[in-house]
């Protein structure tokens, strides 16, 4: 992954700052494993939040027990100011749509969608009406009398949404809901999905493990690792100011330098890196000692890659410096990856946006080149 995709402004804010979800000191156990580890969480109302993590990091139990799936075996879960420990998942505020969606084959989009409100009781003039707005709502009203295997992959994932929202939760819970699609219909629907949710302004819990999905999607991220959740933070600044390495690691590329802290000042801190070969600064102050050990994580796109030497001045303009030898070339497009061996030997991430169609003047492989970045580029982790 590089970096995050890009964000458009958002059409609606959450409808209140009061905590809709409120998820205090959660554990769950199964055979002596913590898969969730006194988690704690306030999602807003109308929000929609992001649970992203790697397998087995614990962010589809937690859904689970919101969802009522699950029982926590300590601490406490409310939805909409109401205690959901004893609560039944058919009696809870919320739906949840599956990775599988679920869908019943013998039955047409429309009978799917009014399952739920039939065994709710709804009269049938209202079930009509109901799965009319939801065909609308999620753009497929001249497909209502289809089988779910007459329907691409992409409309498979619409008709189990329309039937999740059918009933009207106060939350949705969305686990991997577009794993199932392919790259370019998976972007397409992201958009959709955020379209829809705007609409109806119901909370939205997605459980992904794909970073550039969560980035989408989200206007609040959470990153669980080993059943915790490590940070909670918006997109820009979970990429942007990660609190640990994991974060800065999981959450796109990255370069990492390992250094001794030389001077530590009020708005910069010097940092002397053997892996860079020299000294890096980093134009923001930290909570650290001289001669502590410290990393240095450095966006691949935040690189320069040049074949003369930065004419910046270390420590004003330029943040760390240092040459080596182009390895490795990846063009994909709009963006080209270079990868560069210090003398080191530890390799460093570059990459750089095609602007022209042609760039003869570009590096190439084997070749000696100089790669910087901007004081203020970096970010300094102490963990």
């Amino acid at each position: 992954m590089t970096a995050p995709a890009a964000q458009r402004a958002p059409t609606s804010a959450p409808k209140s700052d009061r905590a809709f979800i409120r998820i205090e000191d959660v554990v769950k156990t199964f055979d002596g494993f913590r898969a969730v580890d006194q988690v704690s969480l306030d999602v807003a109302e109308g929000e929609i939040f992001c649970l992203l993590g790697g397998s087995g990091s614990g962010k589809s139990t937690l859904l689970r027990m919101l969802a009522g799936f699950e029982t926590p075996d300590a601490g406490r879960i409310e939805i909409d100011g109401q205690d959901m420990t004893s609560v039944p998942p058919w009696d809870r505020p919320v739906n949840m749509m599956f990775q599988s969606y679920a869908l019943f084959p013998h039955m047409s989009v429309a009978k799917n969608i009014a399952y739920g409100l039939k065994q709710d009781g709804m009269s049938r003039a209202d079930i009509e009406a109901q799965v009319k707005r939801m065909l609308d709502l999620v753009k497929l009203s001249a497909l209502g009398h289809r089988k779910p295997n007459q329907l691409s992959g992409g409309q498979r994932q619409r008709v189990a949404l329309a039937r999740a929202l059918a009933k009207k939760p106060k939350a949705l819970l969305l686990d991997e809901p577009l794993s199932a699609l392919d790259k370019k219909l998976r972007e397409e629907t992201q958009f959709e999905l955020m379209d829809i949710q705007d609409s109806l302004g119901t909370t939205f819990i997605v459980v992904t493990h794909d970073q550039e999905e969560a980035m989408t999607l989200g206007s609040r991220i959470g990153v669980m690792d080993q059943g915790k959740l490590v940070q909670v933070d918006k997109p820009r600044d979970l990429y942007e100011f990660p609190r640990n390495r994991f974060i800065a690691d999981f959450v796109g590329s990255v370069n990492i330098f390992e250094g001794v802290v030389a001077e530590d000042l009020p708005d910069r801190v010097t940092i002397a890196s053997d892996a860079l070969g020299g000294a890096i600064h980093v134009h923001h102050g930290m909570s650290c000692q001289e001669g502590q050990t410290v990393w240095v994580a450095v966006r691949p796109e935040k690189m320069v890659l040049r074949r003369e030497a930065p004419t910046g001045v270390l420590g004003e303009t330029v943040g760390g410096m240092a040459q080596g030898v182009v390895e490795d070339i990846a063009y994909i497009g709009g963006l080209t990856h270079y990868r560069v061996v210090l003398p080191s030997g530890q390799r460093v991430r570059a990459t750089l946006a095609n602007r022209e169609r042609h760039d003869d003047a570009a590096p190439t492989w084997e070749e000696t080149v100089w790669i910087s970045w901007a004081g203020d580029a970096g970010v300094a982790l102490t963990s």
